[in-house]
């Protein structure tokens, strides 16, 4: 009996120590610091996939650079695939926002996905940093106290292509133009800079998003006359439509490609022979200066493709964050945006950009030639630098954006 009195106490203490153990554990964790978390959002496949290969390493890669941790704090990144669906993005965006915690979404690349998950950051108060999709109306109309647009827009694509065409000579424009947001908003903004040089527009066809065939389209466009074909869409359906204009003999019978979005990794697929010739605009090039060719180096490290303004976006769109998260003690959205706007942007990517209050970063842009083959030394070497346009020409200015909270 008494031996069995002391296996009930033994067991007793031991469930005691067990439940201190449990509560100097659980104890210990809630002191632990809270990572600070990052989502990105893209739509990893579909007809923009390439383009977005490469994000969450140069994500980590800003994480890195910065130290790994911010305030003490571990740095988290999550991530998610919006398959260019509106519904989706939003849906992930709220989830992460009011669930996971995250403090912060970049990347967000197809203007309809990026106008959606802008309502659901609005609605929350929390940030959103685009770097992948390029309507201007994220400055506009849509814009945020708590929201930015990273790399470039379909203003800064109109003005630096689309007048550095007309100024060549393409004085005469049929589009073929991606059926949504992004492909409405780089048409309406090339639109301006064609009649405002003294141009005409002489028409354009919409094609929805992902088209594989553009025989219809490029016969249309053909039958215009037109100097210019404006292909104001982007990824996969700019390959496809160039690669289809080559075979139907377009540009050999006189017509002009005007490519308002083109990125390195297209020109990759397309290959020197049939891009050669392209006139575009980009925020970033590999082999623009030793800073650049090193950053490139290390990235190809850990993943072996040529980086694309996208990827380098998010690199400087996460980085610059975590400056302003540091500098402003708090992760509190309104604070870390205040010190986003007071810092100068200082990256591989850019020198000296302001973020405007509209949420327009103010960079400098580059207006590129897709090299020939003969001028080509490697196949990593496509692009030679037409001009540098400043950020305060190459994008829209703030008065006239109208930005609801933006005083003029």
């Amino acid at each position: 009996m008494k031996f069995t009195t002391s296996i009930r106490q033994a067991g007793a203490a031991a469930a005691v120590a067990g439940l201190a153990v449990i509560g100097l554990a659980t104890y210990a964790q809630a002191q632990a610091p809270q990572p600070l978390r990052i989502g990105v959002m893209e739509g990893f496949s579909g007809v923009y996939g390439d383009l977005t290969q490469g994000e969450v390493e140069a994500i980590q890669m800003a994480i890195d650079d910065f130290g790994g941790k911010v305030l003490g704090r571990p740095i988290e990144v999550l991530q998610a695939d919006h398959q260019t669906k509106p519904d989706v993005g939003a849906a992930i965006a709220r989830k992460w926002y009011d669930v996971d915690g995250v403090k912060m979404i970049t990347g967000i690349g197809t203007s309809s996905v990026a106008l959606a998950v802008r309502k659901i950051a609005q609605e929350k108060g929390m940030i959103d940093i685009n770097t992948g999709a390029a309507s201007a109306d994220l400055t506009g109309p849509a814009c945020s106290p708590t929201g930015a647009h990273w790399v470039y827009d379909t203003y800064a694509l109109a003005k630096v292509t689309g007048g550095a065409v007309v100024k060549d000579g393409g004085d005469s424009w049929y589009f073929l133009t991606a059926d949504y947001a992004f492909g409405h908003a780089l048409e309406r903004d090339v639109t301006a800079v064609v009649t405002g040089a003294g141009g005409k527009v002489l028409g354009g066809v919409r094609h929805p998003l992902s088209t594989q065939d553009f025989s219809s389209f490029l016969l249309q466009a053909q039958a215009s006359k037109a100097k210019v074909i404006g292909l104001a869409n982007a990824g996969q359906d700019t390959i496809n439509s160039i690669k289809q204009a080559g075979e139907f003999g377009i540009t050999k019978a006189g017509q002009r490609l005007a490519g308002l979005l083109v990125f390195s990794t297209d020109v990759a697929a397309l290959t020197l022979p049939v891009a050669q010739g392209l006139v575009l605009t980009e925020a970033f090039y590999w082999d623009l200066n030793d800073e650049t060719r090193a950053w490139t180096k290390r990235f190809r490290a850990k993943k072996d493709k040529i980086p694309s303004m996208l990827t380098v976006g998010v690199y400087s769109s996460t980085l610059h964050y975590l400056k302003a998260v540091q500098a402003a003690g708090t992760d509190d959205p309104k604070a870390v945006m205040a010190k986003m706007r007071e810092i100068p942007v200082n990256d591989v990517m850019t020198k000296n950009g302001k973020l405007r209050e509209d949420g327009r970063l103010e960079r400098d842009m580059y207006l590129f030639q897709v090299k020939t083959p003969a001028e080509s030394k490697s196949k990593d070497d496509i692009y030679k630098l037409v001009a540098t346009v400043p950020g305060n020409e190459a994008f829209r200015p703030m008065k006239d954006g109208k930005c609801p909270f933006v005083k003029n």
